[in-house]
């Protein structure tokens, strides 16, 4: 009982139940403004965090129960599905994600890997009850995906897939190959907050450039006769996006801006992280030399994960998308 008792009370001080309660006040009262439901977008918002705290405080006042009990079963159950959930205290971490899969060195492999990538992160999000848009693709010239971006929305879903941002790396027998050769491919991946409002982020409409074109079709009846997809260039960093995923321009116009913003943040969250960790060593810079994990298919089966050296003797089920052993662990090493 004794190591249980201290696992609950260090659940209890990170939930932080007087900070929620109050926060829950502060929304409440919010929403109880006449003029709420005229920002549709942000009073959704405040709803969602509205329902979640609750769940929340549930939680935390039903774990406060049993501990008072000793109902040992049922509180080491809720201890197990809670302490999960204390790795997500960072801003952001309880919103929706975009995922962006870039392919990379090793041509029709590699967009072959990407489009395998994308499957894998699709049965995770499934299994995870979340729903998946695609904001933006770029299909291969000769098989899969050159590049994919998609909007995961569900509770949590950032602060589950932002460390699975970085270089994955597969090694396989060639399928595209006549002679079966062994093969090294290389996809990355960008993770960022779906940020519904500025928050400080400072974007000038003189900053911004649109362009706008028809969004790629295979033909057909549903072939594009607007202009409906959007590239929106970011002039004092040069981050340019596209969107063209919805039939209208203003729906993409708004993609778009969300990824923008999302980068933006990133961009000023890797500037503290750097002044940080540069004074003791460990600042990797993200990108293409940051490789997080290796899924090798010949000449044995194995997926690793770089980081925590967590790994699975069972590719298939991994890009089948059982990922939590994998995002839990690395969660673990940074908690």
């Amino acid at each position: 009982m004794g190591e249980i008792k201290i696992r609950a009370q260090n659940i209890l001080q990170k939930l932080n139940l007087p900070d929620k309660k109050e926060r829950l006040s502060e929304i409440q009262k919010e929403s109880s403004d006449p003029d709420f439901w005229k920002d549709n977008e942000k009073a959704s918002s405040r709803m969602k965090e509205m329902a979640s705290l609750q769940k929340e405080i549930e939680d935390a006042e039903k774990l406060e129960a049993l501990l008072s009990s000793g109902n040992l079963k049922d509180l080491e159950k809720l201890l197990l599905e809670l302490e999960k959930y204390t790795y997500f205290s960072a801003e952001f971490d309880r919103e929706s994600a975009i995922v962006s899969i870039h392919s990379g060195q090793g041509g029709v492999e590699a967009m072959d890997w990407t489009n395998m990538l994308f499957r894998m992160y699709s049965r995770f999000c499934e299994k995870k009850g979340w729903q998946l848009e695609i904001l933006d693709q770029t299909p291969g010239e000769e098989a899969g995906i050159k590049s994919i971006s998609f909007l995961v929305e569900g509770e949590y879903a950032y602060g589950h897939l932002k460390h699975e941002a970085g270089v994955h790396r597969l090694v396989r027998q060639s399928p595209f190959n006549a002679d079966k050769l062994r093969q090294t491919s290389f996809a990355m991946l960008e993770v960022i907050p779906e940020i519904e409002e500025d928050l400080g982020l400072e974007i000038k409409e003189g900053d911004l450039e649109w362009d706008f074109f028809r969004a790629s079709s295979k033909g057909g009846q549903n072939v594009q006769k607007v202009s409906s997809a959007v590239r929106l260039t970011h002039k004092p960093t040069g981050i340019t996006v596209t969107a063209q995923s919805e039939r209208y321009q203003g729906q993409n116009r708004e993609y778009a801006l969300k990824i923008l913003r999302g980068k933006l943040w990133v961009i000023e969250e890797e500037r503290r992280k750097k002044e940080k960790e540069v004074l003791k060593g460990g600042y990797k810079t993200p990108g293409w030399g940051n490789q997080i994990r290796s899924y090798v298919l010949h000449p044995y089966k194995m997926v690793k994960d770089l980081r925590t050296g967590f790994e699975s003797g069972n590719p298939d089920t991994v890009l089948d998308g059982e990922l939590d052993g994998f995002i839990e662990e690395e969660l673990r090493r940074l908690s």
